[in-house]
């Protein structure tokens, strides 16, 4: 299907009619992306208050749209991922006749959230996508899971989705899972949340906080407001090399690193041990704080790692968890990987007892967290089987209205209250992520 200009409100146009920041050129650069596609959105309430104007939106299809509209599968990123889900789960749109998510047969779609800076309106974006007011930088607003899911049906309702089979993700992208279930069985047909939970946990939270730190203590952050040329790299690769820690386990670290000794030198300014000879392990989580600032942004990190701690499917809808997950009407596969510490099983187990209508299964795999990246075999013939069983059963709802949030934005409307709490809590700065 060829996306060209459209009709209405939106726009469909190329990155360089956005006039973005420099700095997103050189980020896509360093993580091998191609130019992505581009719809704005006019505008967008935020959850939190204020809102975005034309808002540029970074997706990736793979495929051919049907003439009913009703083919879509939805693929959710991770915090550091972009909407080329084709690079990072390349594996699982490449198994052939027996691939799970055939794009010989399903509209692919994969869209970058707010906050990242792969494309999507984030700090690096231009304010209201005026490039005579320069970047947001410390000044882009909080979004939320929600948010991002809403500006998410915007842009699928802009091309042309009408229906979705699967929404599929792990780790935040199951968070977007989660939340997209609320739309209703009549849009969204079924639901695969991997490695993820109905609320983000005081763990994830507390490992969030200490990565943020990271951050705010180089003295190159200056409130967010640091040069381009010069930004926080320091505290950026220090985040990451934590992150990387909750993302694996101590098993698999044990098992390739051992006290191997590295002869390899990493240099990261300022960041003591750099240049000297390290032991593997060490030499491992440099080299990845290393390639981290080469293709990442400082407040982009903040803002999204904000984000994880908005998510709660309960807050505005329900007394409870439980409760909340009771009103999610789609068939789900809920994967957990056995060796996650970030996203724990009994969280996966959770959302299996109090989804009316699922399965769980489990990834075995010692590489903790991002087993979800890595196990794709695994993930392959679990998502095969489960939407192979949907067609058998052909429960197919009517097509829902294209231009209707239906009962999700009622409840939508009905969280308010949850909102406000959740503003006052996570930003008492008036705006700003810190």
């Amino acid at each position: 299907m060829q996306h060209g200009s459209t009709t209405g409100m939106y726009q469909n146009i190329s990155m360089a009619g956005i006039g973005f920041n420099i700095a997103i050129d050189a980020v896509l650069k360093a993580s091998g992306l191609t130019i992505p596609s581009i719809i704005v959105i006019p505008h967008l309430n935020l959850e939190l208050g204020g809102s975005l104007m034309n808002v540029p939106v970074s997706y990736k299809t793979y495929g051919t749209l049907s003439p009913s509209g009703d083919n879509a599968i939805v693929i959710c990123h991770a915090l550091s991922g972009n909407a080329e889900v084709g690079v990072w789960w390349r594996a699982l749109l490449e198994y052939g006749a027996g691939a799970a998510i055939d794009t010989t047969k399903y509209f692919v779609v994969c869209m970058n959230c707010l906050g990242s800076p792969y494309g999507t309106a984030s700090p690096l974006t231009h304010k209201n996508g005026d490039p005579t007011l320069g970047p947001y930088g410390p000044d882009f607003p909080l979004s939320t899971i929600r948010d991002d899911v809403r500006l998410f049906r915007l842009t699928l309702d802009t091309l042309g989705v009408k229906q979705i089979v699967s929404v599929v993700g792990g780790s935040m992208g199951g968070m977007h899972v989660m939340e997209f279930a609320y739309f209703g069985p009549e849009y969204v047909r079924s639901i695969v949340p991997i490695a993820t939970s109905a609320s983000y946990s005081a763990w994830g939270i507390g490992w969030g906080e200490m990565q943020r730190q990271c951050i705010y203590s180089d003295t190159r952050f200056h409130n967010g407001s640091y040069d381009q040329d010069d930004p926080p790299v320091t505290g950026l690769a220090a985040a990451r090399m934590a992150a990387m820690l909750s993302y694996r386990s101590q098993k698999s670290f044990q098992a390739r690193f051992g006290r191997k000794p590295n002869d390899r030198t990493i240099n990261i300014p300022d960041l003591k041990q750099s240049g000297q000879s390290l032991l593997s392990v060490q030499s491992y989580l440099l080299y990845q704080g290393k390639k981290f600032i080469d293709r990442f942004d400082a407040n982009c990190y903040i803002a999204l790692t904000h984000k994880l701690d908005t998510h709660d499917v309960s807050r505005g809808r329900c007394d409870t968890i439980q409760e909340s997950l009771a009103l999610v009407k789609q068939p789900a596969l809920i994967l957990s990987i056995r060796s996650d510490v970030l996203f724990t099983p009994e969280e996966q187990l959770q959302l299996h007892q109090g989804i009316p209508r699922s399965v769980h299964h489990e990834i075995i795999s010692d590489d903790g967290h991002d087993g979800f990246l890595l196990q794709t075999d695994q993930i392959n013939t679990f998502l095969f089987d489960f939407l192979q069983s949907l067609e058998a059963k052909d429960e197919r709802p009517p097509t829902a209205p294209g231009d209707s949030f239906g009962v999700w934005d009622t409840v939508w409307n009905s969280a308010i209250g949850g909102a406000a709490w959740l503003a006052s809590t996570l930003n008492p700065n008036g705006g700003k992520a810190y």
